[in-house]
Formats: structure tokens, C-alpha cells, sequence
């Protein structure tokens, strides 16, 4: 099986499965004109953080990581009309990008966007007592995973949603010899995930448009 097999089937299943989405479409192609790496989640994947915050009736929301929004999109078209999403993005210039999106979306309203580098917004969201969240969605740089982790389990109640991206990374995980900073810091987070008695959790391996990956999925205590 190739990549562009998997390419093929995720076609097939959005095409099938997902109602036409205008709006998405188009925050891929502000993205693109805007020069954004292309690493956002899969068209079925922003579906999927749909669905488990709807399965969560989650009302707030915290993503580490935003890039343009289209993630950010995804999980906050499913809060109810009194939800709210904070979404912590490192550069500027995405922020910008991801503002306009969300604005052309029509859920400003619902989302906030922290510019700067996460694990400073981190502390300043505790100190406004921006705390609870029911849903978490870790997407950011890699070697710092474990310490979004530990943020996360703070900033989280019992019952919340934690999910993680990219943790598979062409099955690199498992390389216990690496020297590559990214590969590093998903096993540290997978290593506290294991140790920490706050959480339950698992990993799912995925292919796909975006290759051969996987993400975490877990529930606090």
C-alpha cells in the first residue's frame, strides 16, 4: 500500500461521509496562500475533533497549537453558543492568518487567540483562572510536549479529553537510539503519560493524506 492509496481512501471517505465544506476548503487555501507549512490535520481527522467534542459536550476548550485555525475551526463549530476556545499559536504572522479564517468562519465570537510562545501563555491563562477545560488538543512543537502535557493536567478536571497529535512519526517512536530533538520529546510524553496515575489513555496509529502517524487519546481522572 502507498501514500497515495491512503491519499485515495481519506478522498473517499470525506467525499462520502462529510457534508461540502466551503469553509474549510477555503481556510486550506488561505493557508496555502499565506505561505503556512502544510501540516494541518486531515479534512477526516478536523472531523473527527468535531465529533469527540460533540461526544464530550464540551463547552470549553483549550488547542496548543493553532497555525491558520483550521483545527481551531473544526472543534469550535462544535461548541454550543455560550462555548468558548482558547487557542495559544507561537507565531504571529499565523495568528494573523487564523484570525481572518476564523472571522470569515463566523465564530470570533467563540474563539480567542494567544500570540506568543505557549509555554508563557501557559502560566498567564492560570493566572486569569482560565482553568477546566474539557477538551485539550496538543498540536505544537514537539520537544515540548511533555511540558504542554503537564499544563494541560493542570489546567484540566476530572472527565476531561486530552488528545495529542502526532506521536507516531513514521513509527520513529520506537527508536530508542534517537538523537532527533522531536522524536525526543513525544517519547517524554508518552514515558509521563505512563507514569501518571491522573490519566488514562492510549495511542492510535493512523495513514492517511498525511502519511503514517497517530495521535494520543486520553481521559483525566
Amino acid at each position: 500500500m502507498s501514500t497515495e492509496t491512503w491519499k485515495k481512501v481519506d478522498e473517499y471517505f470525506t467525499k462520502k461521509l462529510h457534508e461540502p465544506e466551503s469553509i474549510m476548503d477555503n481556510v486550506l487555501k488561505s493557508n496555502e496562500e499565506a505561505g503556512l507549512p502544510s501540516i494541518d490535520v486531515s479534512p477526516n481527522q478536523g472531523k473527527l475533533l468535531n465529533l469527540l467534542v460533540q461526544m464530550k459536550g464540551a463547552t470549553k476548550i483549550l488547542e496548543i497549537g493553532t497555525l491558520g485555525g483550521y483545527s481551531t475551526i473544526w472543534m469550535a463549530r462544535a461548541l454550543p453558543e455560550n462555548g468558548k476556545l482558547i487557542t495559544l499559536e507561537y507565531a504571529e504572522k499565523h495568528a494573523d492568518v487564523a484570525r481572518k479564517n476564523i472571522e470569515h468562519a463566523g465564530i470570533s465570537d467563540k474563539v480567542e487567540i494567544m500570540v506568543g510562545a505557549a509555554l508563557d501563555s501557559l502560566p498567564v491563562l492560570e493566572e486569569r483562572g482560565e482553568k477546566d477545560f474539557d477538551f485539550i488538543f496538543i498540536d505544537a512543537d514537539k520537544p515540548n510536549n511533555p511540558h504542554y502535557l503537564e499544563w494541560a493536567l493542570k489546567l484540566s478536571k476530572p472527565g476531561t479529553v486530552i488528545i495529542g497529535d502526532n506521536v507516531v512519526r513514521d513509527g520513529k517512536v520506537v527508536d530508542e537510539d534517537t538523537e532527533d530533538a522531536v522524536i525526543k520529546g513525544v517519547q517524554s510524553f508518552i514515558d509521563l503519560l505512563s507514569r501518571n496515575p491522573h490519566i488514562d489513555s492510549t495511542a492510535i496509529q493512523t495513514v492517511g493524506s498525511k502519511g503514517y502517524d497517530g495521535f494520543v487519546l486520553g481521559i483525566v481522572k
